[in-house]
């Protein structure tokens, strides 16, 4: 079987790490990386092994995949026209700045008969898959996602940033309408919203509480989804899954929590998506994270952010 011809647009911290990935899967050759940045794309083309370019057209007609890492406002542009081509393209998150540009990455696509995967690397963390295939009907979600302050991502707010991602996992997890969403938030060191808490409300009565910060003294990444008579708690960072459940003894009044943890074998999330990624194209198989997943994740952040701005007009 012929090897998938891939590149690489933007190869900044996030596309770096694409690249070296493509460049030592089994199934996959990388053609070539592209970059605004001249000296960028000729380090990391170098550290890969392949060709580089300043212009990302150019791999268009050497490659059948594309990974774009590029800021969210040039997601579209950059995009088109690899999709108007009939490339594949695994597309970094959020999928767009606006839910209308989303849309017509999606329609592109479509149209187009191709694979579009958006990057929510989060649903590729061992300890999500393993919190996916055990939950049944959650009731209530709390998800924090908190980090110290860095430079690298402050040309976008904490709910593009970082709440995104639980936003996306929450969605996965309840098979229900939005029925409601509250929202606050605050900027604290930059121009953007530093930090935000959403109350997601659903149709079906279950309820998600998500907190995101970037202004935090240490690193927390946790999300406990509570059922009926079942409680479950992922540390993102540690890889530990721990179910408490109510157990009754004989003579006993009142159950006493029993707490068990799950083994969960760690794998790297950005290897595990673009196995996922080659795998979709070679079966035709639907990818975890489409067009459509991306767009909804994007359009409720997009909300929560609107009930804060408009909270503080």
């Amino acid at each position: 079987m012929a090897k998938l011809a891939v590149g690489v647009a933007g190869v900044g911290y996030l596309g770096r790490f694409h690249a070296l990935i493509y460049a030592r899967h089994p199934d996959i050759e990388l053609v070539g990386v592209a970059d605004s940045d001249a000296e960028t794309a000729q380090r990391v083309a170098e550290e890969a092994g392949c060709e580089a370019f300043t212009d990302a057209t150019d791999l268009i007609d050497r490659v059948d995949a594309v990974s774009i890492v590029v800021p969210t406002t040039t997601h579209l542009a950059v995009t088109r026209p690899f999709l108007e081509a009939g490339r594949h393209v695994l597309l970094e998150k959020p999928i767009a700045t606006s839910v209308e540009e989303g849309r017509e990455i999606v329609d592109l696509a479509d149209r187009a008969g191709v694979i579009l995967q958006i990057g929510h690397l989060e649903r590729f963390n061992a300890g999500v898959m393993a919190l996916a295939d055990r939950i049944a009907s959650p009731r209530f979600i709390e998800a924090h996602r908190m980090s110290p302050f860095v430079a690298r991502a402050t040309d976008v707010d904490v709910i593009s940033d970082l709440m995104i991602h639980d936003i996306d996992i929450v969605l996965s997890l309840i098979d229900s309408e939005i029925r409601h969403i509250s929202a606050a938030g605050a900027a604290v060191l930059t121009d953007h919203l530093d930090i935000a808490n959403a109350r997601l409300e659903f149709a079906n009565g279950a309820v998600a509480n998500v907190i995101a910060s970037r202004v935090s003294r240490e690193r927390m990444r946790r999300i406990r989804v509570f059922e009926h008579h079942r409680y479950q708690s992922l540390d993102f960072i540690d890889q530990t899954l721990d179910i408490a459940y109510p157990e009754k003894k004989a003579g006993a009044e009142w159950p006493e929590i029993v707490a068990e943890r799950v083994d969960i074998e760690p794998v790297k999330p950005l290897d595990a998506e673009i196995d996922a990624f080659a795998r979709s194209i070679r079966t035709g198989e639907a990818p975890l994270v489409g067009g459509e997943v991306g767009l909804r994740a994007l359009d409720v952040a997009l909300q929560v952010k609107q009930k804060i701005e408009a909270a503080e007009a």
